[in-house]
């Protein structure tokens, strides 16, 4: 079983309700998808874009925000799985600009970092298509759309 360790250090993250109860939701669906997942602690920070574009440029050397950045723990220190980044301000604009519920936006994000945390990646095509099949199943548990049915919607999520 994983655990999730929700921190709101954003106030912009209060308008948005039931944060806990997404977070858990979003880890349960994914690890239903996942049978032979690591178990452990996963800590979802909801920051702001400008925490998460420091994050961005520290450890990955990019300038500027993203929606969801994924931090593996290695060894499973304490039973901590790794940590999860989300950036208000990109949730909200990217959910706004797809028209879709920035709860949906945020569980699909959560869900994505967590796929980063059990190993996967999207650096190849056929890595990426593995772990949007897993996103889809696991959105579909949870009644949310498919987030890749129009891909000219908008940006993929862009997590590492």
């Amino acid at each position: 079983m994983n655990a999730v360790d929700l921190i709101v250090e954003d106030d912009a993250w209060s308008s948005l309700e039931g944060k806990t109860r997404l977070a858990e939701e979003a880890i349960r669906a994914a690890c239903d998808e996942l049978p032979d997942r690591a178990p452990g602690v996963v800590a979802v920070l909801l920051g702001s874009d400008e925490a998460v574009a420091a994050m961005n440029r520290k450890f990955r050397g990019k300038d500027g925000p993203t929606n969801v950045l994924s931090f593996p723990s290695g060894e499973h220190v304490d039973n901590h799985l790794g940590d999860i980044a989300v950036a208000f301000g990109v949730v909200l604009r990217e959910a706004e600009g797809r028209s879709i519920d920035p709860a949906d936006h945020l569980r699909h994000l959560i869900i994505h970092g967590f796929l980063h945390l059990q190993g996967y990646d999207h650096q190849h095509d056929d890595e990426a298509e593995v772990m949007e099949m897993i996103e889809r199943r696991a959105l579909a548990r949870l009644g949310v759309a498919d987030p890749y049915a129009n891909e000219d919607a908008g940006p993929d999520p862009q997590a590492e």
